[in-house]
């Protein structure tokens, strides 16, 4: 068969490199070299979040054979540290696929005498990060792409804390998948042989009720949803993920009343295909329509909804005139910063040396919040592995207890019984917010416009650059690094004050030249501080092949804001 392969592939290219074949005929042809182009242009890599990718053959899509080359560099890991013993848990989510992706990593862990642990039926992504710790595994792995559009898929890998997978061991897995042969040197045995043999242990409810009794001892104000059960109602949708059963389990248990949990029965369906929308992110509010629906048939104030693999989670709210309006993740950040820190300080659990942590990225009307209320804050880089990072490293020091963390792409987590964002605490927390509030007759719209009321209008956007085919991925680094070499001292005519370069780990101030150190690992982000007070940050996803730019303005109202964005949105635009 392979002759035959070469036979066809060399005759192919006879007749493209052949004058005597009409154009129209090469134009054809090549639409099957590019594909193969495509398929095997480059080999997938870790990014912010593991591997991500499109689920087709070759060597950078997300396939069986991608899986398991990459699941023996890990199994070489783990068998360096000599984990092999302390075991992988293994999760996996709704999306098509993922469930032989789980089964195809548990089959090569096995055949390297890697105890698993896997989840006999689909997970948010948060419970594998509280198995890791609760079963003492030395990592874990979770198949999921996110919120990603139905043709993606992903593979997140976990280290022992239950967070993403270190810089350091990261390049070490990577290392070894390009010394591995990727058919060559990769075994695997049979799930079935795995289960009998004693190798792969199904878990499931008895780690359920752990994780659900450490999300509900999140509660800053137990009884606030009980004291307001009677007439409080609101929408939930899973958008055909995950987060189906454990959310609406935990606000039952927190108080709510199941008559007033109104559930979206069309995306309640588990269903790889999220046939209700076009992509499953709950940052859209298509996802929601639904519910708004629900919503006004039921006279509810709240919708909640949370993505496939139930880490990421949005919200809906009604205004004071009765129309439905999406919160960013900045807003809902805000929000529950400022209410976690109320709510503590009338029960008097608020800690002395209390920390709220959040990526470069996301809002600064959190350092506002926090500055007024005598709590530290502190930056890391995007990814919710560096909070966690800082969660493991306040363990340590006992510098600082950790009441928060979250990241402006709609990731949050309360306490430390999990290291990644977690949608189940986060539904737990809105809902308590937004029943503490109804208590005093308010909205979360109304607790909205109090916050801007006292520190400000502040107005935080998110808009991308697109790269397209095989070699988006240099074109991202390309326009990165034109970017660094045309730094401009004014965008849209207004001064910049400092440029922090994350990947030379340089702050300069260009009114001065004076030059300071970032104190934050090496990353491909350059963060403009400009005169107005706004920040405009550039950064290539590390999902996607897409370079992401933040805006966050401050202003006196939203409108202002708006056209200050969009100016800023034109010259950003050029520049890249």
């Amino acid at each position: 068969m392979t002759n035959e392969y070469e036979k066809y592939f060399e005759e192919a290219c006879k007749w493209m490199n052949s004058d005597k074949v009409d154009e129209n005929v090469k134009e054809e042809l090549s639409t099957v070299f590019e594909q193969l182009k495509t398929y095997f242009y480059a080999p997938l890599e870790f990014g912010t979040a593991g591997l991500r990718s499109i689920m087709r053959p070759g060597i950078n899509g997300m396939n069986t054979t991608t899986v398991r080359h990459f699941t023996q560099g890990l199994a070489n890991l783990i068998k360096d540290e000599n984990g092999e013993t302390k075991g992988v848990a293994i999760a996996y989510d709704s999306r098509n696929n993922s469930f032989l992706f789980a089964k195809t990593a548990a089959e090569v862990l096995a055949a390297s005498n890697i105890k698993v642990y896997f989840y006999e039926e689909l997970h948010p992504t948060p419970t594998l990060s509280f198995a890791i710790r609760e079963l003492g595994c030395i990592a874990g792995i979770n198949i999921t792409a996110s919120h990603n559009a139905k043709e993606y898929n992903g593979y997140k890998v976990y280290w022992e804390d239950g967070a993403q997978l270190p810089p350091n061991h990261a390049d070490t897995v990577a290392n070894y998948v390009k010394s591995l042969d990727i058919f060559k040197d990769v075994h695997y045995i049979a799930f079935e042989d795995g289960l009998r043999n004693g190798l792969i242990t199904l878990i499931g409810k008895e780690i359920d009720e752990k994780y659900l009794c450490n999300v509900l001892a999140q509660q800053v104000n137990p009884n606030a949803i009980k004291e307001v059960a009677n007439d409080f109602k609101i929408v939930y949708t899973p958008i055909h993920g995950t987060g189906y059963r454990l959310v609406p389990e935990v606000l039952k248990r927190a108080g709510i009343k199941e008559e007033n949990l109104l559930l979206v029965k069309e995306q309640m369906i588990l269903d790889g295909n999220f046939p209700t929308t076009s992509k499953p992110n709950p940052e859209i509010k298509e996802c929601f329509n639904l519910g708004i629906e629900l919503a006004k048939e039921n006279n509810c104030d709240l919708l909640i909804g949370t993505d496939p693999d139930a880490d990421r989670t949005g919200i809906v709210i009604k205004t004071n005139t009765g129309n439905f309006i999406t919160l960013s993740g900045n807003q809902v950040g805000a929000l529950l910063v400022n209410y976690i820190i109320q709510a503590a300080k009338e029960t008097n659990t608020l800690p002395a040396n209390a920390c709220v942590i959040k990526t470069i990225v996301t809002t600064e009307l959190v350092s506002k919040i926090c500055k007024e209320n005598n709590v530290t804050l502190l930056n890391v880089l995007t990814g919710f592995k560096f909070i966690g990072e800082k969660i493991k490293e306040f363990e340590a020091s006992h510098e600082y207890t950790y009441l928060f963390g979250f990241e402006e792409s709609y990731g949050y987590l309360k306490g430390t019984y999990a290291r990644d964002k977690d949608a189940v605490v986060a539904s737990l927390l809105i809902t308590e917010m937004a029943a503490y509030y109804k208590k005093q007759g308010k909205t979360l719209y109304d607790a909205l416009m109090e916050l801007y009321q006292k520190y400000g209008y502040f107005l935080d956007a998110v808009f991308t650059v697109k790269k397209e085919g095989v070699t988006a991925n240099e074109e991202m680094k390309k326009s990165m690094q034109n970017l660094r070499s045309n730094l401009p001292n004014e965008i849209n005519g207004i001064e910049v004050l400092k440029i922090r370069d994350y990947q030379s780990s340089i702050i300069k101030d260009l009114k001065t030249g004076e030059e300071s150190n970032t104190n934050l690992p090496v990353s491909n982000v350059i963060f403009f501080e400009m005169a107005d007070g706004s920040n405009l940050i550039v950064r290539p996803s590390g999902t996607e092949p897409i370079i992401k730019i933040y805006c966050g303005i401050p202003a006196e109202n939203a409108e202002s804001a708006n056209a200050k964005l969009e100016e800023y949105k034109k010259e950003l635009l050029k520049m890249l």
